[in-house]
């Protein structure tokens, strides 16, 4: 069978949303439980500033930066990155954080050969490079594109062709994973087989990805 990949983005994919983990932020940062109202795709109709980035009326990044400041100022901290929230957040155990389903998934894929890499926009401008250090299982990937550094987001097709020359493999051999639908379009637009990810259905997206690459 001819070599394929498995591309994933990080945030919502691989690890849990902040929006599904208030619970371990709230006890991380000594808050009242209930102290974090905003939920972004799981109820969208009570969180404007979602709807306002899924408008793309503001970027991915400036919604996490505001939430950056609104918790800063909750619990008295001088935050200027993302990453200064994510690390007081998850930064004790991000393993904690990672998706079953994602680990199960590419576990099947390594034993079917494919190959295995991630396309983020922001892995260390939100969770620090220190994080990767706490998830041995990134030391499986054949590529991490990290925007952090290449400056170039999805979904810009520079940042597709980017990691296909990486795993030097075209664009139709590779599943592309994400759960932002805009990423999933312009994965789409220079010929990767795209999956748009439900963070309310992980493992039915995990599921569509391993089908699609014929496992």
């Amino acid at each position: 069978m001819a070599e394929r990949a498995l591309v994933l983005d990080f945030g919502g994919v691989i690890s849990r949303t902040l929006f599904e983990t208030h619970d371990l932020t709230e006890a991380a940062l000594g808050l009242a439980s209930g102290s974090l109202t905003w939920r972004g795709p799981f109820e969208p109709q009570t969180d404007p500033l979602w709807r306002a980035m899924q408008a793309d009326e503001i970027s991915e990044r400036d919604y996490w930066r505001q939430r950056t400041q609104e918790v800063a100022a909750l619990v008295g901290r001088d935050w200027s990155e993302m990453s200064d929230f994510v690390r007081a957040a998850r930064g004790a155990s991000p393993a904690d954080v990672i998706r079953p389903e994602f680990l199960a998934a590419i576990d099947k894929a390594e034993a079917a050969g494919c190959r295995l890499a991630i396309l983020s926009n922001e892995l260390d401008l939100f969770y620090g490079a220190d994080f990767r250090e706490k998830l041995p299982f990134l030391r499986r990937f054949d590529a991490v594109i990290d925007a952090t550094y290449t400056k170039i987001l999805k979904p810009d097709p520079r940042a597709y062709h980017g990691v296909l020359e990486a795993l030097d493999l075209p664009a139709e051999a590779c599943v592309f994973v994400d759960d932002q639908l805009r990423n999933v379009r312009g994965a789409e637009a220079v010929g990767m087989i795209p999956v748009h990810f439900d963070v309310q259905s992980p493992a039915q997206g995990y599921a569509t990805a391993l089908r699609l690459l014929g496992l």
